[in-house]
């Protein structure tokens, strides 16, 4: 394991209104908690989203025709790809968040809100570390790791609502 990032650039973009919505340093301080000792530098871009972005990424890249909480694109670099001067690796990725979908999930889970925003922010960039639920054993490790990294920042635990 790695000491925490040595640098990490987070940048945070609203599409639509930000009233109610967390803030940018809440978004910068969950990914650092989720990057924390598993890598040592990053940059990263998290957008804040409507239902219709939400939806029209997600029937792009995924084929499925709904807005879905979260979506995580890693970075990828074909070979040969030069970058700008001044560009430095690791690009880990973008996540964007679709607003609607997290507040009426967190209304129907009878979550706080930000909690809600924090576990859906660490859960897409562990997904940007390589991290999958794509069976019951990468799904389990998955969320134990999201609980221990949400229970660091004071956050109950997220899946306690399914049991």
């Amino acid at each position: 394991m790695t000491q925490g990032p040595v640098h990490l650039e987070v940048s945070v973009s609203y599409a639509l209104p930000r009233a109610g919505l967390p803030s940018s340093v809440s978004f910068r301080k969950w990914v650092a908690a989720a990057l924390h000792g598993r890598i040592r530098e990053a940059d990263l871009a998290v957008r804040i989203v409507d239902t219709k972005e939400g939806r029209a990424l997600n029937r792009h890249y995924r084929g499925k025709d709904y807005a879905t909480n979260v979506l995580s694109f890693p970075a990828e670099m074909a070979e040969g790809v030069k970058m700008p001067k001044g560009f430095k690796m690791p690009l880990l990725g973008d996540l964007v968040i679709c607003a609607p979908v997290v507040a009426r999930e967190a209304r129907e889970q009878k979550k706080k809100l930000a909690a809600h925003y924090a576990h859906l922010t660490v859960h897409g960039a562990l997904h940007l570390l390589g991290w999958n639920h794509e069976d019951d054993r990468e799904a389990e490790a998955m969320e134990q790791l999201e609980r221990e990294i949400l229970a660091e920042l004071g956050i109950d635990d997220p899946y306690a609502f399914e049991e």
